[in-house]
């Protein structure tokens, strides 16, 4: 289920739903631990294959002397010992095959992957009779496969039969409004186990870290707090002092230290253009707001008292 309801939630719903209708090969690309699986199992859900199997492989966790056996299977006493097995698109048959990480596939892997790919037929180690197969393949990665191609890791015939529908998934630091509705979402699989509420500040403050490692970051971090938290309501001070040093810094320490609000406004907006890389033009709109209010704020933080409106104004294209 993929949660939230920020236009770039609503534009990636939007093309998961075209695409479905189709029987095409998409490549679903994304950081890691940003949802790239509960995208292709959308996919597969609002397609026509929803009744057949749905069948996850982790490119990156198979062995590569196992790789045919694992995806193509094996025949019976093929070696002493060894029992005959259908591989995975087999088991994909009038279904889905989800290659995960097919970027982490070494190169012999994936000229065997280019080959099945090419007219879905399948051939058991130790066989001889090769099978059709019918199975919808879609791919991840979280490393541009085109990157690859450029520094010769990845195939660049693979590539593009690969890539011919792409669908991004943006990071949960591209959608901060849907942290609140994943919390309420992640937390509510726990509540067997222990049944808390957040409060607007635990929430304002995990919206405010930038999850490197996306909603599975997240997901871990709730489990703690749940387990850990003294009260059934868990505020900014029960979260972990990596995730909440800036809100803490930036907010609960400018309340204790009753700050004027063009002083807790000027720290915020110098914070914001420190994460710009000093940027100041991507500053403002990240702060939707003008380059001149940008520039009163930082010559408040800088001199302690507020400027005039006398200052000029420069063009935002020359920050």
């Amino acid at each position: 289920m993929m949660v939230g309801q920020s236009p770039v939630m609503q534009d990636l719903r939007a093309r998961v739903a075209r695409i479905a209708g189709t029987n095409f090969t998409v490549l679903i690309e994304g950081e890691s631990g940003a949802g790239k699986e509960l995208v292709a199992r959308e996919l597969h859900a609002l397609s026509a294959r929803c009744n057949g199997p749905f069948v996850p492989v982790n490119c990156a966790a198979i062995v590569e002397t196992l790789l045919e056996a694992e995806l193509f299977g094996i025949e019976e006493r093929t070696a002493t010992g060894v029992r005959g097995r259908r591989g995975k698109f087999e088991l994909a048959h009038h279904g889905t095959l989800f290659l995960d990480e097919v970027g982490d596939l070494a190169p012999t892997a994936q000229a065997k992957l280019l080959r099945i790919l090419q007219d879905m037929c399948v051939e058991r180690v130790g066989g001889q009779t090769a099978r059709q197969v019918d199975a919808r393949v879609l791919a991840a990665t979280n490393r541009s496969l085109r990157a690859l191609v450029d520094t010769g890791r990845f195939r660049a015939d693979l590539y593009y039969r690969l890539a011919g529908v792409e669908v991004h998934v943006p990071p949960l630091r591209a959608r901060r409004e849907d942290v609140g509705p994943l919390v309420a979402h992640l937390s509510a699989r726990h509540r067997r186990v222990r049944q808390v509420s957040f409060a607007a500040s635990a929430i304002e403050a995990l919206a405010a870290f930038d999850w490197p490692g996306n909603v599975r970051q997240l997901g871990r971090v709730l489990e703690r707090v749940i387990a850990l938290a003294p009260d059934t309501v868990i505020t900014a001070a029960d979260l972990p002092e990596d995730i909440s040093k800036d809100y803490r810094e930036l907010v609960c320490d400018a309340a204790g230290r009753d700050e004027s609000l063009k002083a807790w406004s000027s720290r915020y907006v110098r914070l914001v253009l420190d994460r710009c890389d000093g940027n100041k033009s991507r500053a403002c709109t990240t702060l939707d707001i003008t380059y001149h209010t940008l520039q009163t704020h930082l010559d408040y933080s800088v001199h302690g008292a507020p400027v005039g409106d006398a200052m000029p104004v420069e063009r935002v294209a020359e920050a």
